[in-house]
């Protein structure tokens, strides 16, 4: 039997593993249920792929999303791996196929949805396999305090450990908390835990600030023409800016779609098409898009409005640079987003106050992130319980501003918040809507009982817009100045601000003062930075061919090859199969499925006349 080693560098082309990947395999091996907790574009995908080519019989993977079970499937075609699929999109040929496939043993890898699990007919049919291993992906959704929990997934846990072959079991995510990954050990009854760095460092990570409806329009329109031919997504929080946003790109000439849940099934699976096959540079989506989504070749992620918790944007910015070639991630924050996703949370449906409140908290980690002047990325890291060095290349890292002298602002606030504190007997503070209502002088009709209106600090920031206060507030959060505590989030001021209560300590704030065009320029890393003339040339020759073979073949270009592919092949120009074979993530089955027209797009793209 090959070994580990030999399987990844016989089957996908690479002669190394990744951090996390080794250990990962060989636990699953010794027979041990394994957690395997690894950035999007860690390559976790590996972990499974390779114990399942080494293992007698067949790996089922539970995952929660049909398009990404496909690109999975299509992808390990490509590989020379047989692996197959079963959900309700298929027909009664196409179902009959992959059963038959399982049950004379020719595939490897079945893909399955865990309400597809749960179906009478299904479990009876694998309760006839031989299955060596069951993958959970996405595990994150079993707990409670992950982010998208789905009480669904719980019901696949039961059954997956009542299985009559008694497989092996490993859990994979790339988001949890500490907290989320002790509940997910309990859980799964994990004997072996892989956690590596969340730290992705082909990633750039950016925030831009105090920008309007218009100016963040601008911005995108200007960024995405920037990045002309890269494929990019931008996030927005409403079904209406979506539409808006995807109009004003359009107009502009600019080759995107549009994405979001309330469009017909035909419309939704036609956008994601057009963009996985890179007939559409950027899509416009909702977060109803993206989890499914393998596509290796995203350049940029752009939020146009916060996330409802640190979670969710690490998983949606993961969708950049899955390749390991530069990318950037941009959040335009604004203070006055907060309030869409303050309106999701309190209209969810079928949640319990208790998860309501979880989600109030995790969305003031958020407004924290948004407002803090630390390392972006040290921040994140920080948050999923790791602490590494400053990146050294986010807006805060590179930030050389001069910071204006805040304190005054600052005392005003503290000193009000100490004083709406006594007035309810010393206990936990108000929220921070109230607070910054209070200070510009309005009191609520119903909170006319509390009497803050009589406090000598009632209106101290009067003239000043909401919008500038609660960035305040949320700014003297993200610095330690202010806690959010108890059930309702109330604010009390920390040790840290009693000292600048005290005069003992001076706030300073960095102020934005920018032009659009000069943000726009402020990163904008490009896949081809690095290739000379005639490397580029071949690159593009490259990017032709692949999407010319994707059009007939009807496999997504970056199935074919990945960028970081292309730029290999580009930087090596190999002209002979030997030299092929040594460009990572050529394989055995690509080199010989693809070998001879590669070498001969390189060959006439370096022609000299």
């Amino acid at each position: 039997m090959a070994t580990a080693l030999e399987t990844l560098q016989q089957t996908f082309g690479y002669s190394s593993f990744r951090e996390g990947q080794a250990e990962i395999i060989d636990a699953v091996m010794a027979g041990q249920r394994t957690l395997g907790i690894m950035p999007t574009g860690g390559g976790k995908s590996l972990t499974y792929q390779i114990p399942a080519l080494m293992l007698d019989g067949i790996t089922v993977v539970i995952s929660p999303l049909l398009s990404l079970m496909k690109n999975q499937v299509d992808e390990l075609h490509e590989a020379g791996v047989p692996a197959v699929t079963l959900n309700s999109t298929q027909n009664d040929e196409e179902y009959r196929a992959a059963m038959n496939s399982l049950l004379n043993e020719e595939a490897k890898l079945l893909y399955l949805a865990p309400e597809r699990l749960g179906s009478e007919g299904t479990y009876a049919l694998l309760n006839r396999l031989p299955i060596s291993l069951v993958v959970i992906d996405e595990v994150h959704v079993l707990s409670q305090w992950g982010n998208d929990f789905r009480p669904s997934y719980l019901n696949a846990v039961g059954l997956i450990n009542n299985l009559e072959s008694a497989p092996r079991v490993m859990a994979l995510t790339a988001t949890a908390t500490e907290r989320v990954q002790a509940d997910l050990e309990a859980m799964l009854h994990i004997q072996h835990t892989v956690r590596t760095s969340v730290v992705r460092d082909n990633l750039t990570i950016r925030i831009e600030k105090g920008l309007n409806k218009r100016s963040k329009e601008d911005f995108i329109t200007k960024y995405i023409r920037e990045h002309r031919d890269e494929s990019g997504i931008v996030y927005a929080p409403t079904r209406k800016i979506v539409e808006a946003l995807t109009e004003t790109l359009t107009a502009a000439g600019i080759n995107a779609v549009g994405y979001h849940a309330g469009m017909p099934d035909q419309a939704r699976a036609q956008a994601q098409d057009d963009f996985i096959y890179d007939r559409r540079d950027v899509v416009v989506a909702t977060n109803a898009f993206g989890m499914g989504i393998n596509k290796s070749n995203v350049r940029f992620v752009i939020h146009y409005g916060i996330p409802g918790s640190v979670e969710a944007y690490y998983q949606e910015i993961g969708r950049a640079g899955r390749d390991g070639l530069p990318s950037e991630a941009i959040l335009l924050y604004a203070a006055a987003d907060l309030q869409t996703q303050r309106f999701f949370i309190d209209n969810s449906d079928n949640q319990t106050p208790e998860y309501q409140n979880l989600q109030k908290m995790k969305l003031q980690e958020m407004a924290n992130y948004g407002a803090t002047q630390m390392c972006l990325q040290r921040y994140i890291t920080r948050y999923f319980g790791e602490d590494t060095p400053d990146c050294g290349r986010c807006t805060n890292c590179l930030d050389n501003r001069d910071a204006v002298d805040i304190t005054t602002d600052a005392q005003k606030v503290l000193s009000h918040v100490v004083r709406m504190a006594k007035s309810r007997g010393g206990e936990n503070g108000f929220g921070k809507t109230l607070t910054a209502e209070t200070l510009r002088g309005k009191l609520p009709d119903k909170f006319q009982w509390t009497n803050l209106d009589q406090l000598p600090t009632f209106g101290l920031l009067q003239g000043t817009a909401r919008v500038h206060i609660m960035s305040l507030i949320d700014y003297l959060i993200a610095e330690g100045y202010l806690r959010v505590t108890g059930q309702y989030a109330g604010l009390t001021v920390s040790p840290e601000g009693v000292s600048v209560l005290k005069g003992e300590r001076q706030v300073k704030r960095r102020q934005d003062v920018r032009s659009i065009d000069d943000r726009v320029k402020a990163g904008s890393p490009s896949t081809r930075d690095d290739l000379d003339e005639a490397q580029r040339a071949v690159f593009e020759a490259l990017r032709t061919w692949r999407l010319e073979l994707a059009r007939v073949t009807e496999i997504p270009p970056f199935i074919i090859f990945n960028d970081r592919t292309l730029v290999e092949l580009a930087k090596q120009q190999p002209r002979n199969n030997a030299e092929l074979m040594a460009v990572p993530g050529i394989g055995d089955a690509k080199a010989e499925r693809y070998g001879k027209e590669v070498l001969a797009v390189i060959a006439k793209a370096t022609e000299t006349e």
